[in-house]
């Protein structure tokens, strides 16, 4: 396979969901790649906004850049995608790792999806195997499987690079929460010990940055600093320790924020859902899904 060419990284963030998104081009050929893209949305008034896609917009307008793809790394769980606009406006395909299919047959169940509601992954332009190499003009891209956070994440090579997605975080932070349905901590652990083979100066693109201590913003490190610093899942951490830290901190976790409207919207491949016979799109909110409760509100005992 030929080399890739040289590429420019340029993050961009929403601070709102700590989202890192990337557009990533060949300044030569001008051909280009965006991962993960944010729809804003405010759950309060019901509405989303456009001003995170369109700083992306303005950038590839700004460089004169060809987008031949949006790379998801996974349905997210704390934002919207911006996939179907940046699409629309670009004329670009959307890709997400295959096992995306595991991810809407959870979900069609919790959120009673209709029955027409294809677990195929139809919804995507193109759904990517393990070891897969998209083409994107002179940009080559391979796909590595990354499950954990959910069975569904990848993480995106190209040449020295690679976009971890909520797998793996900065040195000083740590990794993705397993405690999605169908996350696995295990899972995660090699995962990470798949990206540890690469070598160490590999820059690693973050999918969030929370900015421990209040430091200034990062999105980058190397798989070199990950290994030595991670505080979460070192090159000596044990498989055992990782799964019961993990386990552990995950039950401390709140449900993100934007949890339910993200996930609905994201595993149909960033599509609203279709308006109701008055014109207007709603979203499914399911009651007590994370705590079992009755029919007003009290706890359900547990087990």
């Amino acid at each position: 396979m030929p080399a890739s060419p040289s590429f420019r990284v340029e993050p961009l963030y929403d601070p709102s969901t700590f989202t890192l998104t990337y557009v990533v081009w060949d300044p030569a050929s001008k051909d280009a790649v965006v991962i993960d893209p944010v729809l804003d949305f405010d759950p309060a008034s019901g509405t989303t906004a456009t001003e995170s896609a369109d700083r992306v917009t303005d950038l590839v307008r700004a460089h004169g850049l060809r987008v031949h793809y949006v790379l998801e790394t996974h349905a997210h769980a704390d934002h919207l995608s911006a996939s179907q606009l940046l699409r629309r406006r670009h004329d670009a395909r959307v890709a997400i790792g295959a096992r995306i299919r595991e991810v809407q047959e959870t979900f069609k169940a919790i959120f009673d999806l209709p029955a027409s509601f294809a677990t195929d992954g139809s919804q995507f332009d193109r759904l990517l195997a393990d070891g897969e190499r998209v083409t994107a003009g002179t940009l080559t891209i391979e796909v590595l499987d990354t499950p954990g956070h959910t069975p569904a994440c990848v993480t995106y090579k190209l040449g020295d690079a690679i976009f971890t997605g909520d797998a793996l975080f900065t040195e000083d932070y740590g990794t993705g929460r397993c405690d999605f349905p169908r996350g696995s901590a295990e899972a995660l652990y090699d995962s990470v010990q798949r990206l540890y083979a690469l070598p160490p100066e590999t820059r690693v693109f973050v999918g969030h940055d929370y900015q421990p201590g209040g430091r200034e913003l990062r999105w980058q490190t190397t798989i070199g600093a990950s290994r030595a610093a991670n505080p979460q899942l070192s090159a000596t951490t044990a498989r055992a320790d990782f799964v019961a830290m993990r386990r552990a901190r995950d039950a401390t976790l709140a449900a993100p924020r934007l949890l339910f409207p993200s996930v609905q919207v994201n595993v149909d491949a960033g599509r609203l859902p279709a308006p109701h016979g008055n014109g207007h799109r709603y979203l499914v909110i399911p009651l007590n899904v994370l705590r079992p409760a009755d029919e007003v509100g009290e706890p359900k005992p547990r087990g």
